[in-house]
């Protein structure tokens, strides 16, 4: 019986796919990519020539019965992101639960996400975390930062390099100046780089030199063992 495929895709340096993904991606009987100039890059250097279309956050409402009827019918069809694992702050959670509520087999395939090696690498705790992927904008991103303010898992975050800084500053007035933070910027590419400080060092690093490239952010979470000092004064975030 055909299948739909979620295949992650590098996120970085192209080695980082595996073995059983290649074969697949030529295998299957058509390839969904979330841009198809930027997919093209990665089939053409493993001379993958499997037929592409688009399909991404814009056009997928109105493609996904489309593709599940192409799958019922016998076709084998992969889904892939720009970088990633699709579905994690990428298009694939509507063409899967899709197939999923229409009784058609998917399968996930193991593989390359930015915020695993970015919190790994981290050094803060791993063993529990809050993954929120891309902050609302405007008024809700100030909203989930209040609910967020007193999560003890370490937090983990998707963020514009055009928005960091000052994403930094509001998380330090929410958070506290003092709470820990981690910037890594260009996972698995020639210019990575993890950037450790107090959100407050990190926002005004960032407010006097704008980064570039894919950012995961990762926070501390807020100690809860000692919310506070004899003079009453939050020191949660204190490590």
């Amino acid at each position: 019986m055909a299948k739909l495929y979620l295949i992650p895709t590098p996120v970085g340096n192209l080695e980082d796919i595996t073995l059983r993904a290649l074969r697949l991606l030529k295998e299957v009987d058509l390839i969904l990519a979330e841009d198809t100039r930027t997919s093209a890059k990665l089939l053409k250097h493993y001379d993958i020539h499997t037929p592409v279309i688009s399909h991404h956050k814009f056009n997928e409402h109105q493609q996904v019965d489309r593709i599940a009827d192409r799958i019922a019918n016998g076709e084998n069809v992969a889904l892939i992101s720009d970088a990633g694992t699709p579905g994690i702050s990428d298009p694939g959670f509507l063409l899967t639960r899709t197939c999923i509520e229409r009784g058609i087999p998917t399968e996930c395939l193991p593989g390359a996400t930015a915020f695993v090696p970015a919190l790994v690498n981290s050094g803060f705790p791993c063993d529990r975390f809050c993954f929120e992927g891309f902050l609302p904008q405007k008024k809700g991103k100030q909203k989930k930062l209040n609910e967020l303010a007193a999560e003890t898992r370490t937090l983990i975050f998707y963020e514009s390099p055009f928005r960091l800084a000052k994403t930094l500053l509001q998380m330090s007035e929410i958070f506290g100046p003092s709470r820990p933070a981690c910037v890594a910027r260009e996972i698995s590419k020639v210019f990575e780089e993890y950037h450790h400080g107090t959100l407050q060092e990190l926002a005004t690093h960032y407010a006097a030199c704008p980064p570039k490239g894919e950012i995961v952010l990762i926070v501390a979470g807020k100690l809860s063992s000692s919310p506070c000092d004899s003079s009453g004064e939050d020191v949660s975030s204190q490590v």
